[in-house]
């Protein structure tokens, strides 16, 4: 497959009830990957892929990534892990640009902030990010949440979506905003 240079994918996070968190709260993931975007918030870019699930907090279930709790911080990790687990499974990208509306996940991910809670998660989410950026350029730049940014919102609906365990709405159905 010829190079398709850059890729953006936009990640977010969902928890059900953000205060008094546990392992049996409910977080959620959302990502979708995006060529040609223009980054205006518009909407422009093919999609490539979308998904989402929930954050898995149980040692011995599958999908395991390190989280302690389901919260919208672990929820915001959980996606960057499968953003970067992504890009592992692919070879046509030379770069890719994380869009998160979470600075601490994505600090936490490109090592600039040091975790003091979900230090599991956070390790493996570094390792990651270390892996990927070693064989493509790869960046984390911040989107402001619910501004109407036509893919971040989708990462939101997706992120929802898995916290109340209901299929996403096919993106011709959905229109941005939509939980």
């Amino acid at each position: 497959m010829a190079n398709r240079g850059l890729v953006h994918i936009y990640v977010d996070g969902s928890c059900a009830e953000n205060r008094d968190v546990g392992p049996e709260t409910k977080a959620g993931w959302g990502l979708c990957v995006i060529s040609g975007d223009s980054s205006s918030g518009n909407g422009k870019g093919e999609l490539l892929a979308e998904m989402n699930g929930a954050v898995v907090t149980s040692h011995e279930e599958e999908g395991f990534l390190g989280a302690e709790v389901g919260s919208n911080n672990t929820a915001e990790l959980s996606g960057v892990a499968h953003a970067l687990k992504w890009l592992l499974t692919q070879h046509e990208f030379d770069s890719a640009i994380i869009r998160c509306d979470s600075k601490y996940a994505l600090n936490i991910a490109a090592g600039l902030w040091k975790a003091k809670a979900n230090v599991e998660l956070s390790r493996r989410v570094r390792l990651l990010w270390e892996e990927v950026s070693s064989f493509i350029s790869l960046r984390g730049e911040h989107v402001q949440a619910h501004s109407g940014h036509r893919w971040n919102e989708r990462a939101d609906h997706l992120a929802y979506r898995a916290v109340i365990e209901e299929v996403p709405l096919p993106l011709q159905f959905w229109k941005p905003g939509q939980r």
